[in-house]
This record gives structure tokens, sequence and C-alpha cells, in this order.
């Protein structure tokens, strides 16, 4: 019989518990986020039923570094994940996975660039018209 995952919490209070991390990581390997960028790019993609051209396309992405990503050969920076994230019209729960995924932190609603970037998604915005936000406040841009 498969264990089941645990809650964050639970596994947050064993850790602190514990006395060997090893026992630890046996006991809660299932519980373990562990799923890579280009799987659940490509798990998006099949959820959202668009086609990868479309959101390189518009994520203004090269497309052969897109498909590196895509395919897993590249890990793409922070940004660039970004505007993928926006290019494929994610939702913002959605965008915040795929940064974990990507080993980034998720947007925060207290800083100011991450700010603009929760916006931007909330409103379905472009990476162009995000990007003349960021811009306009003296930020890098997406992509």
């Amino acid at each position: 019989m498969p264990k089941m995952k645990k809650e964050t919490t639970e596994m947050l209070k064993e850790l602190a518990e514990c006395e060997s991390f090893t026992a630890f990581y046996s006991e809660n390997t299932e519980s373990l986020a562990k799923q890579e960028l280009s799987e659940l790019l490509r798990e998006l993609v099949e959820k959202h039923d668009i086609k990868r051209s479309d959101a390189i396309r518009r994520a203004q992405l090269n497309d052969s570094y897109a498909y590196q990503i895509f395919s897993g050969r590249r890990i793409p920076e922070r940004n660039k994940l970004l505007a993928l994230a926006v290019g494929m019209e994610l939702q913002l729960d959605e965008v915040q996975r795929l940064l974990r995924s990507g080993g980034y932190a998720t947007l925060y609603a207290k800083n100011e660039f991450d700010c603009i970037v929760i916006f931007g998604i909330c409103k379905k915005m472009t990476v162009a018209d995000i990007n003349d936000i960021l811009y306009d406040r003296g930020f890098d841009t997406l992509g």
C-alpha cells in the first residue's frame, strides 16, 4: 500500500523533532516535491491545450532557447521563466509551482518587481505590457 503524502506542517514538525535526517528522508521520500521543470511544462501545455510555439511567441523568447527549456536541456533565469509563464497564460498558483520547480523563489506581493508581475498575471497582461510597467519603474524586464 503506497504511503500518503504528508501535509507541509506535519513534515515541518517532524523535521524539527527528528534525530537523523537520513531516517526522516527515508520515511518521507514520497512526500517530497520532485517534479522536473520540463515535466511540469509538458503537463501545463497539455492542461491548457496550448502550442509550445504560441507560448514561446507570446513570451517573446528566442525559439531555440525556449525549446531547450521545454526539453529540459536548459534551466532559464527566473525572469525568462516568468515570461514563459505569462506567454502560457498560467494562473498565479501555476506560476508559483513553475517557479518552485525551476528552483526559484515564488512571487512575493511585498516585493515591488514581483508585485508588478503578479498584477500582470492576474490581469492577463502580455509580456510587453508587463515589461512596460517594469521598465517605467526601473526594473529589468521579463524575457
